[in-house]
């Protein structure tokens, strides 16, 4: 009964259970590129041992993003909001983390990022998460070295 107090729907529970979950996860993506200082490498490199710290925790379960994108498909309902809005956020710390390399199709080298993060995360909760974060940083470096248009 407690929890219902909190909670008036279980909508209402996965709302609020994601936007801590993106909270945790921008605050440790703006760590990553903060202590990079400038260098695009190291901020990808700890980006992606954030990853798999991430997936090796008690309980992984797969990226709750894609998750609850799976679970809520229509894009009107607040799940999907709370989605979208987050990967909306990392797209765009992407964005400016691979700004100062003035690459052509920047946008979609961002694309090719958050595609790698979520291959990243599914396979972490599939297989060896450390081999999916060296997987996901080999795979940054070669999308900013020889983007694709």
């Amino acid at each position: 009964m407690t929890f219902y107090r909190h909670f008036r729907t279980k909508d209402d529970l996965v709302v609020a259970y994601l936007e801590q979950r993106a909270a945790l996860e921008r605050r440790g993506v703006s760590e990553a590129i903060a202590r990079a200082d400038g260098d695009i490498d190291a901020a990808l490199r700890l980006i992606s041992e954030e990853i798999g710290a991430m997936a090796c925790r008690p309980g992984f379960r797969g990226c709750p993003f894609i998750n609850a994108a799976a679970e809520y498909p229509d894009p009107d309902s607040p799940v999907r909001q709370v989605v979208d809005a987050h990967r909306t956020w990392c797209k765009k710390a992407y964005e400016q983390l691979i700004a100062p390399l003035g690459l052509p199709a920047q946008a979609t080298v961002a694309d090719d990022l958050m595609v790698l993060r979520d291959g990243a995360m599914v396979a972490g909760y599939l297989g060896e998460p450390a081999i999916a974060a060296d997987s996901f940083l080999r795979g940054c470096r070669a999308m900013i070295r020889h983007p694709r248009d």
